[in-house]
């Protein structure tokens, strides 16, 4: 197809004036009725700039549609991201929570292993007190009492412990 001077430098965006001077170094060919044909202008100028802007049109519409998916696919991600990091906080707060339960079970043990040695030390001294008062009991009234009758406790530390009962004995015929 061949096109006037004036359209064809419309249509490239360079100056009528550059096109002749191209002619007159014999770069660029015109027909003889002084027209150029557009595949020469291809040829030295390349693709016409309103095919160009058309060309970038639909580029940047594509890129327009590729940016927005892109866009997209980062909110999605970043939502996605604030959801795990959520999770973390939870399971973190969770962890931290079953540290102090352990924590407040290890007390109480300790506290109960204390009451327990307590326990232990009272009974202890308890089981000592009643055997040093059977022997006691058994060597000054061997004679007196049975061996499985302690002597009375004076008033004070019959109160504090508990007396046994006395033991009876089944005589088999």
């Amino acid at each position: 197809m061949n096109i006037s001077v004036t359209k064809a430098a419309k249509q490239w965006g360079v100056s009528r004036t550059t096109i002749y001077q191209k002619i007159n170094d014999g770069e660029l060919s015109r027909t003889a009725d002084k027209k150029i044909d557009t595949s020469e202008m291809i040829r030295v100028f390349g693709e016409p700039v309103t095919k160009k802007r058309t060309e970038q049109s639909v580029n940047t519409s594509n890129s327009t549609s590729v940016n927005s998916q892109n866009v997209q696919n980062s909110t999605a991600l970043e939502h996605q991201l604030a959801l795990e990091k959520m999770k973390n906080e939870h399971l973190e707060q969770q962890v931290r929570d079953q540290k102090q339960l352990i924590a407040n079970y290890q007390e109480q043990i300790s506290q109960l292993n204390k009451t327990l040695e307590k326990a232990n030390a009272s009974i202890h001294d308890l089981t000592q007190i009643r055997l040093l008062e059977f022997k006691g009991a058994d060597s000054e009234h061997s004679d007196q009492q049975s061996p499985l009758e302690p002597e009375p406790l004076p008033k004070k530390e019959a109160d504090a412990a508990p007396t046994p009962t006395k033991k009876k004995k089944w005589w088999r015929p």
